[in-house]
C-alpha cells in the first residue's frame, strides 16, 4: 500500500468516525489515527510505550532532553513512560497531519524476545526515539490499518499482525533499547522505578529509596534514570503531579486546592505558582474551562 493510499484508508476511517481534528479508537488491536487539520500550541502529556507513523504532516516532540521533529515516512518510538511537549508543526485543512498510534504491549515484546538474534548491548537507551519507516514495517502498518475496513477479518488477523509490527520493532534499530528493557538490566529498573512513581505519585520522592529498588548506587541510578528519561527523578514526579493534577481540573467536582492536596503538593499556592509556569494559565482557569 502506497502511502497515499494509507492517507486514503485513514482519512475514510477519520470520516466514518465523524472525528475531523482528534483520534480514532479503530478497535483493531488498539491501533489509533490521530488527525490534526491545523497547527497546535504546546501540548503536554504522558507518553506511554508506543510507536507512532506519521503520515501526513509533521509533529515536533520533546523532553527536558530536546526534541525531534517526526515527518511523514517517520517512525516515532517511545520504550517508557515520559512526560513530553509536543505540537503540531505542519497541517492544513487539505493537508492534515495524519499519524497511525500503536501502543506497546509488553507482555507481546517478553513473548518475543527470545525469538530475536541480539542482547541488550547497543541501543541509544533513551525512552523516545526516532527513526525512518522500513518498508516491512511499512507494510504491516498498512495491513494493520487495512483490516480496519474489514471487520470480519479483523477479529482473527488483527493479533497476529500487531504481533508482527512488535517483532519487527524488535529487530529495528530502536531493538536493542527495547530489549533492554525488558531485561533485568539498568533499562527494566529504571522502567520499574517509573512505575512506582506513577503508582505513588502523591508521595515524597526519596531518591535514597529509589536506587535501593533499581539496585543501584545513588549516583548510578541518578545518571542511568536521566538518561532514560531526560529529567531527575524529583522533575519527573513534578510533571507527573502537574499533570494528574490538570486532569482532575478539566473534570471537575474539585477545588483547585483540593486537587492540589490530592497530588501530594502542601501549599496550593506553590501549586498554582508551578501549574501556571507548566501550562501557561493558573488551574482555575482549567477549571472553569
Amino acid at each position: 500500500m502506497t502511502m497515499d493510499r494509507k492517507i486514503a484508508a485513514a482519512e475514510r476511517v477519520c470520516a466514518a468516525a465523524g472525528v475531523a481534528d482528534g483520534t480514532v479508537d479503530t478497535g483493531v488491536a488498539r491501533l489509533a489515527i490521530a488527525r490534526r487539520p491545523a497547527l497546535s500550541p504546546l501540548e503536554a502529556m504522558i507518553y506511554e510505550p508506543l510507536v507512532c507513523f506519521v503520515l501526513q504532516g509533521a509533529k515536533d516532540t520533546g523532553t527536558q532532553g530536546g526534541g525531534v521533529r517526526a515527518s511523514a515516512g517517520r517512525m516515532l518510538v517511545v520504550s517508557h513512560d515520559v512526560p513530553i511537549v509536543s505540537r503540531i508543526v505542519e497541517a492544513t485543512p487539505h493537508r492534515p497531519y495524519i499519524a497511525l498510534i500503536l501502543p506497546l504491549d509488553l507482555s507481546i515484546l517478553r513473548e518475543l524476545v527470545p525469538e530475536v538474534d541480539g542482547d541488550q548491548a547497543g541501543g541509544t537507551g533513551r525512552a523516545m526515539t526516532l527513526h525512518e519507516a522500513d518498508d516491512p514495517l511499512c507494510d504491516a502498518f498498512a495491513r494493520l490499518l487495512d483490516l480496519v475496513e474489514r471487520p470480519g477479518e479483523a477479529g482473527v488477523l488483527g493479533p497476529l499482525v500487531q504481533r508482527e509490527i512488535h517483532y519487527r520493532l524488535l529487530v529495528s534499530p530502536q531493538g536493542a533499547t527495547l530489549r533492554a528493557l525488558l531485561a533485568d538490566g539498568p533499562a527494566g529498573r529504571i522502567s520499574d522505578v517509573i512505575a512506582h512513581l506513577r503508582a505513588h505519585v502523591a508521595e515524597p520522592v526519596r531518591t535514597e529509596a529509589l536506587a535501593r529498588l533499581a539496585g543501584m548506587s545513588r549516583s548510578t541510578f541518578h545518571a542511568r534514570f536521566k538518561a532514560v528519561t531526560a529529567t531527575t527523578p524529583l522533575q519527573y514526579q513534578k510533571e507527573m503531579r502537574l499533570l494528574q493534577a490538570r486532569e482532575h481540573l478539566r473534570l471537575g467536582g474539585q477545588s483547585v486546592s483540593s486537587v492540589a492536596f490530592a497530588v501530594g503538593y502542601e501549599s496550593p499556592t506553590q501549586f498554582s505558582r508551578e501549574y501556571t509556569r507548566k501550562f501557561g494559565a493558573p488551574p482555575r482557569e482549567d477549571l472553569r474551562a
